[in-house]
């Protein structure tokens, strides 16, 4: 069972649909007892990193989050927002975050004269710099969509699987272990982001 995190967050349905659309079956559920019996998690993500943690302590999943994802080693995607709770710390809102990966969580930095708007929004491409299930069958001209004014710095670059430029280069794709995130979003990705979550459904273990 496939278990799409409800927490008041994030285009839950728009995942949902996306998710059923690659062929899975999947649920969104906050019930306990659904993430405890779940084989893999997607957390989803729209808005700030203090809000997203403060959903998760008072809807009281983090207990059970960190018993399936640390202890049980259950796979679990993170998308946009998602991704950027595994860190350990966001400058967004100067709280702590899950602290599944070592990472902290940035606002893009741009000098004045630079052309760059935040937040970054529209379509990019991946730079892979190591390979990954989640990224069989994509090609590097192939574009994904993005939304976001802050990134995931990983201090481990073993933990970054794709980087995406926008200025600079950030962690667009990340894996540590039975952890995934991308930053950007494959329910809005077409066809590619199908081919995303079903690459971590299939094979990610």
């Amino acid at each position: 069972m496939i278990v799409i995190i409800d927490y008041g967050m994030g285009n839950l349905r728009s995942v949902h649909h996306k998710v059923m659309k690659a062929g899975i079956q999947a649920i969104l559920s906050s019930r306990i007892e659904d993430i405890e019996a779940a084989e893999k998690l997607i957390l989803p993500g729209v808005g700030s990193f203090g809000a997203g943690m403060e959903r998760l302590h008072s809807y009281g999943l983090i207990p059970v989050l960190q018993e399936k994802v640390t202890v049980g080693k259950t796979p679990i995607l993170g998308i946009c927002l998602g991704m950027q709770l595994f860190a350990s710390w966001s400058e967004e809102s100067h709280v702590k975050g899950l602290g599944w990966v070592d990472a902290d969580v940035r606002r893009f930095n741009f000098p004045e004269s630079a052309p760059y708007r935040i937040p970054h929004v529209g379509w990019n491409t991946l730079i892979r710099v190591k390979s990954s299930p989640l990224l069989d069958h994509i090609m590097s001209d192939q574009r994904f969509y993005f939304t976001h004014s802050y990134h995931l710095c990983c201090r481990f670059k073993d933990d970054v699987v794709a980087t995406t430029r926008y200025g600079y280069e950030f962690a667009s794709v990340i894996r540590h272990d039975n952890i995934c995130g991308t930053q950007f979003h494959p329910e809005k990705s077409h066809r590619r982001g199908i081919e995303i979550i079903r690459n971590f459904v299939q094979y990610m273990s």
